[in-house]
């Protein structure tokens, strides 16, 4: 009897973000099967995480379908470049310089490994699955991670530019001689709108003595940011207010330049809701090109924190072209 190839229905996605790592087998229709994390700080020698990584990877597909059913692997993480595959100067990970991340798991995993950064893997996970489904020209931008990213998509492909890092909104400058980036810079967009930048905008704003409950908060995070907002805290609002205008600010001269058919707004800081998207939606319409005024939808992400980008990473996956040692 003639022997037919058979199709492998599953790729592993893995989502390595400062704190944690995801990473999660998912099928041909996009379910994830299963999926866990560990911690990425737990391993400051990238030799001990990639070795860790490995075997958690071959622990999770042995025990769900075997190694066999495995096409391919797909990796998200910040500063990654896809047409290289390595992570290269990332300012929110502890590995420093170029780390040639998808040669180092290829080898151990014997599988095809694709690399991107954060914010094209998201994009590819909206495309496949969430908001941007049937869109050609749109971009995502993802406030989280420590940072805020963005992917361009042009004629229904990602724009990666000359050397793979097209769409560093966050790196672009808002104000001279601002805030000190971890990339170096000063001013940076990141460094007002991200997680860390609405940290920095309420010490500001208790320094100048406006009393708030914030203040004797050990912790401040996005969600208590937001839960003091709703309950007429001041401060908390008045910080939502300022990160919402620079969000503002900078999507309306990514649009004046791209001429998208939609931002779609990804991230942990999206659950601040009306508190950032009301300023933000008030920014964006001051300061955008008059032609562009109406015409560019702003979208908040309909996928689930936590799958999106492993979803996307799974999406990476289907794209690279497939190897194996096993065959």
């Amino acid at each position: 009897m003639e022997m037919i190839d058979r199709i492998k229905t599953r790729v592993v996605g893995v989502d390595i973000r400062e704190v944690k790592t995801t990473y999660a087998v998912v099928d041909i229709r996009g379910d994830i099967i299963t999926q866990d994390y560990f911690m990425t700080q737990d391993y400051p020698d990238i030799n001990d995480y990639v070795s860790t990584l490995t075997e958690k990877i071959v622990t999770m597909v042995e025990e769900n379908g075997g190694y066999e059913s495995i096409r391919s692997v797909g990796v998200s993480a910040p500063s990654a470049n896809f047409m290289t595959g390595c992570i290269e100067n990332a300012a929110n990970l502890q590995w420093k310089g170029v780390v040639p991340l998808g040669a180092m798991l290829r080898d151990r995993l014997g599988l095809a490994v694709a690399l991107a950064n954060d914010a094209h893997v998201t994009a590819l996970g909206e495309k496949a699955f969430g908001s941007a489904h049937g869109l050609k020209d749109f971009v995502v931008v993802s406030i989280s991670h420590g940072g805020l990213g963005s992917c361009i998509f042009m004629d229904g492909k990602p724009h990666l530019g000359f050397n793979g890092f097209a769409g560093e909104v966050g790196h672009s400058c808002v104000e001279v001689n601002g805030r000190q980036c971890g990339c170096g810079r000063k001013g940076c967009l990141e460094t007002y709108c991200s997680d860390r930048g609405l940290l920095m905008t309420v010490n500001e704003l208790l320094a100048e003595g406006e009393p708030s409950v914030l203040r004797d908060l050990k912790n401040i995070s996005v969600e208590s940011v937001t839960y003091y907002c709703d309950q007429g805290d001041r401060v908390a609002i008045e910080a939502m207010r300022r990160l919402g205008f620079m969000l503002g600010l900078g999507i309306a001269n990514y649009a004046s330049i791209l001429n998208p058919e939609a931002i779609i707004l990804t991230g942990d800081m999206m659950q601040a809701g009306k508190w950032l998207i009301r300023p933000m939606r008030k920014s964006f319409d001051e300061h955008v090109f008059h032609n562009i005024q109406g015409e560019t939808r702003l979208l908040v992400s309909i996928l689930k924190e936590g799958e999106r980008d492993v979803l996307g990473a799974s999406a990476l996956a289907w794209d690279v072209k497939e190897y194996s040692l096993f065959k």
